[in-house]
């Protein structure tokens, strides 16, 4: 029998509005505890939602992106299940009418192209969080309850666990680029479900499907569904009973363990929301939210490979961050040197920016500065030594690098009679390194480069050392 895996997925992703969903309650990570709470997002009897237009603008804008249609009439339901952190034992989702639906995603994994269905992307509300404590008490926290939800469901056209990380990793970045969600996972803001069983289509055959619910770290869904697919080769080859079920994974044995057998939409019951009127998107509403789209990741990661011929590894890097991105296209326009400007940004920007806790667009160096200091680099006005000496002062106080090269002296040394005294003194004081240079051995001369180099702070023409020093020796 020839059984090959299929995983589909669910993404949860809560959404970036100020508002909860069906109220008027703040969305706010990391709030006291039933701080940000009200009779809605609560279940009492008698209250009333009122749907979140953002939240509904952003899953369209996500839908999109996504290359998915909208819904020109769509209704929410209510989708029932008792459980405590769901006060009125119903969450109100969507269910056979979303807001978006049919949709693809085209990616590679090791120059491997696969596509991804994107059944549909809708919007629902969060639950709140049940907290466990070591003595068997529970505790209950709404304040995520009723937070706006989009729920984004694929196609089972993954077939190894590599391809499902790759999804999620450019769905993460998609998210962000478009800032319709943190996509934290650490925060809880985006979650994922795996659905995983084998099929042999030439025989008709199928194991029972197997969700694996609420990872919340791509190791995690590609620990969880590797794990999986073996187990299930495992039970075929063994003729192991199965079941259709609902499993958690267990991080520290590193394998899936069973819940609860897995329910269907018809134990959630499902009936229209009551309280609530369809939506139907005005379609000039629509066509201004298509037309404010950004350019998306994966195609700004191919410009930027096709424009400023970088290499696929710094296109990827620098289009991670919509920002960051940003910022390289400014420094670029400024100083006309791509490659200096991705090396800056993929290595002194970027640990600066960690090192200070701060983003892009909330640091104080601006675009132009970072240009000049590339350009005087260029142009041989400073060593790169002295660039990267200054660089922390120029992040930190925006100042011009010009400015700051004059005040400290710090210019390079290119005078040729002022170099030939150093690269003498250099030689004398290395005979040996001199020696073993005029008998062939190369790397002899970075000793007495370095001696040159630290008589004048690093302030000596480098090209102009070396050249020197050849000739001095005769070689």
């Amino acid at each position: 029998m020839a059984f090959r895996p299929l995983v589909g997925l669910e993404v949860h992703a809560q959404l970036l509005t100020r508002s909860k969903m069906f109220c008027t309650c703040p969305v706010e990570f990391g709030s006291e505890p039933n701080s940000n709470c009200c009779p809605v997002c609560t279940g009492m009897p008698g209250s009333l939602p009122v749907p979140n237009r953002k939240a509904a603008e952003l899953v369209i804008r996500t839908g999109l992106a996504l290359g998915c249609q909208v819904g020109e009439y769509c209704r929410f339901y209510r989708k029932n299940y008792f459980y405590p952190d769901v006060g009125k034992n119903f969450q109100i989702t969507q269910y056979d009418e979303p807001l978006t639906y049919d949709g693809r995603m085209d990616l590679s994994v090791d120059g491997e192209p696969f596509a991804v269905g994107i059944r549909r992307a809708h919007l629902e509300e969060d639950t709140g969080k049940n907290i466990h404590l070591s003595d068997g008490r529970s505790l209950l926290e709404y304040n995520r309850a009723g937070v706006p939800l989009m729920e984004i469901v694929t196609e089972p056209d993954f077939t190894t666990a590599d391809q499902v990380r790759e999804y999620l990793v450019q769905l993460r970045r998609l998210l962000r680029y478009l800032e319709v969600s943190s996509a934290n996972m650490e925060e809880g803001a985006m979650r994922c479900e795996p659905t995983v069983n084998l099929v042999d289509r030439d025989e008709g055959l199928a194991t029972p499907m197997v969700e694996i619910k609420n990872l919340a770290s791509f190791r995690a869904v590609y620990d969880a569904v590797k794990y999986e697919i073996e187990r299930q080769y495992w039970c075929v080859e063994n003729d192991a009973p199965m079941q259709r079920e609902t499993r958690r994974w267990n991080e520290t044995e590193g394998k899936t363990t069973v819940m609860r057998a897995k329910e269907t939409a018809d134990d959630y019951m499902y009936f229209t929301e009551p309280d609530l009127p369809p939506l139907a998107p005005e379609p000039e509403w629509v066509k201004q939210i298509a037309d404010d789209l950004p350019e998306l990741p994966l195609a700004r990661q191919e410009r930027f490979v096709n424009q400023y011929g970088l290499p696929q590894y710094d296109a990827e890097v620098l289009t991670e961050d919509k920002q960051v991105a940003d910022y390289f296209e400014a420094v670029t326009e400024a100083c006309d040197d791509p490659k200096a400007a991705s090396n800056w940004i993929m290595g002194d920007f970027t640990y600066m920016l960690h090192q200070s806790g701060v983003g892009p667009s909330e640091c104080k160096l601006e675009p132009c500065n970072l240009a000049k200091l590339i350009k005087l680099v260029d142009d041989g006005t400073i060593s790169s030594k002295i660039a990267k000496d200054i660089f922390p002062t120029l992040f930190e106080d925006n100042c011009d690098p010009q400015q700051l090269i004059e005040q400290r002296g710090l210019a390079q040394i290119s005078d040729q009679d002022e170099l030939l005294a150093l690269v003498d003194a250099a030689i004398e004081a290395n005979p040996k390194a001199a020696e073993d240079y005029r008998n062939g051995k190369d790397k002899a001369l970075a000793a007495m480069v370095g001696h040159v180099m630290k008589a004048t702070r690093g302030q000596a023409n480098p090209g102009m050392v070396n050249s020197l020093l050849r000739e001095r020796l005769g070689r």
